[in-house]
């Protein structure tokens, strides 16, 4: 258990992260997030490495606003040679860590030979570490669950990370879940395993020197704080994601900052300039307010706003000023 009290600066900022998640963690919702955490790690959206090796468009792939930093990249991929390329073009990016896909359970991910599959293949995720690791200076980590199908033990979980560790990974994301891979879609392999903290808890204490990171089932920052007491770091996922306002306390309760008063009209305003910018670059407004939306709740009349917002930003031609006025609706409210 390391000894982090909350109130100093050096917190390393996995203390909390905001989990990839696909479809949700684009560039827009991660300027979002940045404007009610400044320190909590952010993670990109899954990449696949075979899709950056072959692309013709990386920046589309890649690109991220300096705000977003410290930011991780998630990677999705078995073969050694195309991660360890990743990886270099993720630190030649500006990238603060990459991270290795060995948790999601998606049918894609499993005809891929990737993701959650991976768990079944430990020589070859230790392979894939060894390579990223020697082609780049920034730290590896990997996300994985606790085993998959009949592969599901402690012994088998504490070889798996074990081994993951002596290829070089810096730091362990642990989805206090088992996968099935057979019989569960995604989103049934994100609920209808049981979570097993303890089972997590029982490898950080028998490998104290890994730095132990728990997700799945955290759901608010006392969630988080409670996982402190045990683990090196909090991932919370699609409570982030469903109900951002719930986090704007993050940096002064986790990271012992001095406490900044967010209002949702607030954070709205701080969006602009990067939605502004947005469009200028032929952007859509919707790409940006589909995240924003979910900011609206738990307020009087949060229905009409998140219904307009809705509704005039998903038109062609919708501009910057609808969410300057939702904003100012927002302020004149008291939000």
């Amino acid at each position: 258990m390391n000894s982090h009290s909350f109130k100093t600066n050096k917190l390393p900022n996995y203390r909390l992260s905001i989990a990839p998640m696909m479809d949700c963690t684009d560039k827009h919702f991660r300027v979002l997030m940045r404007q009610i955490t400044k320190k909590s790690l952010l993670y990109t959206e899954m990449i696949v490495a075979q899709a950056l090796h072959h692309s013709n468009n990386r920046n589309k792939l890649l690109d991220f606003d300096e705000i977003e930093h410290p930011i991780s990249i998630q990677l999705g991929g078995d073969n050694p040679n195309l991660l360890a390329e990743a990886a270099q073009m993720a630190e030649d990016w500006g990238y603060d860590e990459v991270n290795l896909n060995i948790g999601c359970p998606s049918p894609k991910v499993k005809s891929g030979n990737f993701g959650a599959y991976l768990m079944g293949k430990p020589k070859i995720v230790a392979d894939c570490i060894e390579k990223m690791k020697n082609s780049c200076n920034i730290p590896i980590t990997v996300k994985h669950r606790l085993g998959i199908d009949n592969l599901d033990n402690d012994n088998y979980l504490m070889r798996f990370v074990d081994n993951c560790s002596l290829a070089g990974a810096d730091r362990f994301i642990i989805h206090a879940r088992k996968a099935w891979l057979k019989g569960l879609n995604p989103k049934e392999n994100r609920t209808i395993p049981p979570l097993q903290y303890e089972r997590v808890e029982k490898l950080k204490n028998n490998r104290p020197k890994l730095i132990i990171e728990l997700n799945g089932g955290i759901n608010t920052i006392d969630d988080c704080i409670q996982a402190l007491k045990v683990f090196d770091g909090a991932m919370v996922g699609r409570a982030a994601y469903s109900h951002p306002f719930m986090w704007t306390k993050i940096d002064s309760i986790i990271y012992g900052q001095q406490e900044e008063y967010l209002s949702r009209s607030k954070i709205i305003k701080k969006v602009i300039p990067f939605a502004q910018k947005h469009l200028e670059n032929e952007g859509r407004l919707w790409q940006i307010s589909k995240h924003i939306i979910n900011l609206i709740e738990n307020i009087p009349n949060a229905k009409i706003f998140r219904q307009e917002l809705s509704e005039k930003s998903q038109t062609q031609e919708a501009d910057i000023s609808i969410l300057k006025k939702i904003a100012q609706q927002l302020e004149d409210a008291g939000h």
